[in-house]
C-alpha cells in the first residue's frame, strides 16, 4: 500500500511538533528533512537534538523517512568538480548526511542538488560521469555502515545540464552497480524527460526507491494540469509500496492548504485508480 509523506520545508518557520501534529492530523505516516531546516550544516545538529526531532515525529506516528536537498544551501561542495579534494570534501559531507538521515530514522537520501552537480565548463558529459562517479565511490562505505540508500534524481535542462533523464540516471546506476544506490522519480521533472510520467514509473519500477509528487507548476497535486490520475494508477500498477512525498516550491496559498488538499487529490487519485 502507498503511504504518503510531504517535505518539511513546506512549513518554514513553523516549530517541529506543530508540523508534526498537523501532518498526522491529515493523515501523513512520514517526514522528509531538508537539511538546511535544521542548520546550515548537518554537524551542528547535535545528537541530542537529532534524538529529540525523531521522538516528536514518532509520537506523533510519523517516520522521518528520508532526506533531500542535500546539498542546497551549502557552499564549496561539488559532487563533479575536477578538483580531486573538493570531490572528496563533498563525499566526506555526504556521508555526514548519512549518518544523519540514520540518527533521525530515515533509509533514504534523495540527490537533486542541482547547483553542485554541473558538468564543468570544457568537460564532456562522459568525463562528467567520472567524476561524479568517483564522488559516489567515495560516499559507498557511509552509505553501508548507516544503512542508507542514495537515490539519483533526474532534474530538468532548466536546473542543471546533468542527469536530466530518468534513462541517464539509470546509466550510471548500472556503472555503479551496487545495491543502495538507486533511482528517485519526481513529476514535476519528469515533465521535461523523454516519455509520459507513467511510462517512465512502469519502465524504471525496479530501480525507483522513493517518489515526489508535484505539479509540473511547482505546486501541490492537484492545483494545477498535471494528470495524476494515470500516475497513481502506474504506481498501484507497478506495486509501489515506498512513500509519495509531496513537495513543492511554489508556498503558495499557505502550508495548511497545501499538505491538506495535495494529499486529498492523491488519495482521490488512488481511490480512483
Amino acid at each position: 500500500m502507498i503511504r504518503y509523506a510531504i517535505c518539511n520545508e513546506t512549513f518554514e518557520g513553523w516549530e517541529w511538533k506543530r508540523i508534526c501534529k498537523l501532518c498526522a492530523s491529515l493523515g501523513y505516516e512520514g517526514l522528509e528533512v531538508a537539511p538546511f531546516t535544521l542548520a546550515s550544516r548537518i554537524g551542528e545538529v547535535d545528537p541530542k537534538t537529532r534524538a529529540s526531532l525523531r521522538r516528536t515525529s514518532e509520537q506523533q506516528g510519523l517516520q522521518l523517512f528520508a532526506m533531500h536537498w542535500l546539498l542546497a544551501k551549502t557552499e564549496g561542495f561539488q559532487v563533479t568538480s575536477p578538483d580531486a579534494k573538493v570531490r572528496a570534501s563533498t563525499a566526506a559531507y555526504l556521508g555526514e548526511l548519512a549518518q544523519a538521515c540514520a540518527d533521525l530514522g530515515g533509509d533514504r537520501m534523495v540527490f537533486g542538488s542541482p547547483l553542485q552537480r554541473k558538468i564543468p565548463d570544457g568537460y564532456t558529459e562522459e568525463q562528467a560521469d567520472e567524476l561524479f562517479l568517483d564522488t559516489l565511490r567515495q560516499v559507498v562505505p557511509h552509505l553501508e555502515s548507516n544503512r542508507v540508500n542514495f537515490l539519483l534524481e533526474p532534474l530538468g535542462p532548466a536546473e542543471t545540464n546533468y542527469v536530466n533523464t530518468a534513462r541517464k540516471g539509470i546509466e550510471l546506476l548500472d556503472k555503479m552497480d551496487h545495491p543502495l544506490i538507486g533511482l528517485h522519480l519526481d513529476v514535476k521533472a519528469m515533465s521535461d524527460d523523454e516519455a509520459p510520467v507513467a511510462e517512465i514509473i512502469r519502465k524504471h519500477a525496479k530501480r525507483m526507491g522513493h517518489f515526489h509528487a508535484n505539479d509540473a507548476n511547482r505546486k501541490a497535486p492537484g492545483m494545477g494540469k498535471t494528470d495524476f490520475l494515470p500516475i497513481m494508477r502506474a504506481l498501484k500498477d507497478v506495486d509501489y509500496k515506498g512513500y509519495v512525498s509531496i513537495e513543492v516550491f511554489d508556498y503558495t496559498p499557505d502550508p495548511e492548504t497545501i499538505a491538506r488538499e495535495g494529499l486529498t487529490h492523491l488519495k482521490t487519485c488512488a481511490e480512483r485508480a
